[in-house]
């Protein structure tokens, strides 16, 4: 017994007594001592701790980063993602700024411009109307006025769309609007990797990034795989991801309606319908290859946004699928799942009807499929 319990102490912490880069090693000894490994276990992390992790990462890595925004440093971020990272870096590093979008926005593209890496929180995306001009007009077209002598390695980010019970002029998705603009790029994470993955790769970008987060994702756990957990994990701007695999119809989303849509694909297997969810995660440049590739296996569209139809998102999704080759194997029109066309309301039953529920793309789908 003795010594069958030695024999276990000393293989038992072997992993955990060896350095990061020598576990593999230590992995590949314990298989020849014909021991059994399981894939390792994916770890909880809400989407706030990842946008955290991410900032914290960026910001050790890289010292031409900072951070700047309303109530990022001392108060730890509106929404907590900063949260300890002012005592860690200090005020040059993280900096709390008057409440003038236009003015700290302004900073940052300035700082872009002269070879720093600010990252320009926005309490909301909707106080970046303030400061358009300034992502617009200085940040997207400086590259191409310049004839690409200036770079400006910026990112924009913050909560973006409908929260809850904010009203008509906190609730607006922005997607579409930056969406529009050549110069920016535009990315919209669903998952705690997405969040990660992309604010990584945002702020290593030299262009101008747009970083629509939402508010009522800050708090959601997903799992994190192994390889999301590291250092070096990036998600690549301008690839989408396919969430769940299907034969029957595409569901095209981004952000929070990706999980409606996942919700909606299980209510409809119960039915015999199976359908492909694709999460964008990048709005531009758009990964319009994945989604041509899920038509042509499936034969119907259906996209899915919290925003309002007119020049949305899903219409150009819409408009490109009709211009490609996929438009031929469509079997039935598209169909779009999108905000109410009105200002957003403050009662709470009103603002549940004005944003795409599960059953509005459970009926969408039933409607393209004539089912």
């Amino acid at each position: 017994m003795a010594a069958s319990a030695a024999a276990l102490r000393h293989l038992a912490p072997l992993g955990a007594r060896l350095a990061p880069q020598g576990r593999a090693a230590g992995r590949l000894l314990q298989q020849r001592r014909g021991i059994r490994l399981s894939a390792p276990a994916a770890i909880q992390v809400t989407v706030r701790d990842a946008l955290n992790q991410a900032l914290d990462e960026e910001l050790e890595r890289d010292e031409r980063v900072f951070l700047l925004g309303e109530e990022v440093a001392q108060y730890d971020g509106a929404y907590k993602i900063s949260r300890g990272l002012w005592k860690k870096y200090g005020d040059k590093r993280v900096i709390d700024t008057p409440i003038s979008e236009m003015g700290f926005t302004g900073i940052a593209v300035g700082a872009a411009m002269a070879g720093l890496r600010p990252v320009c929180e926005f309490m909301t995306f909707n106080f970046s109307m303030q400061a358009i001009d300034q992502v617009i007009n200085s940040a997207a077209k400086t590259c191409y006025m310049s004839a690409g002598s200036i770079a400006v390695p910026i990112v924009f980010r913050g909560p973006n769309g409908a929260s809850a019970g904010v009203a008509a002029q906190h609730s607006q998705c922005f997607a579409a609007w930056y969406g529009h603009c050549p110069g920016l790029k535009v990315v919209s994470p669903w998952s705690s990797e997405d969040a990660k993955g992309l604010l990584k790769a945002s702020i290593r970008d030299d262009n101008p990034v747009v970083m629509l987060e939402n508010e009522l994702l800050y708090g959601v756990p997903f799992e994190m795989s192994e390889q999301a957990q590291s250092k070096d994990f990036i998600v690549p701007i301008g690839k989408a991801k396919i969430e769940r695999q299907g034969t029957h119809v595409t569901l095209v989303s981004h952000s929070r309606p990706v999980g409606h849509c996942l919700e909606a694909a299980a209510v409809l297997a119960k039915e015999g319908v199976e359908c492909e969810v694709i999460n964008l995660r990048t709005i531009r440049p758009m990964d319009i290859e994945t989604v041509e590739a899920s038509v042509v296996k499936t034969n119907h569209l259906v996209t899915v946004e919290g925003g309002w139809p007119q020049f949305g998102v899903g219409a150009e999704i819409c408009a490109r699928i009709m211009e490609g080759s996929a438009f031929n194997y469509l079997d039935a029109p598209a169909v779009r799942v999108t905000g109410a066309d009105v200002p957003m309301p403050y009662a709470k039953i009103l603002e549940d009807n004005c944003i795409p529920q599960v059953k509005d793309i459970i009926f969408a789908v039933k409607k393209t499929l004539n089912i």
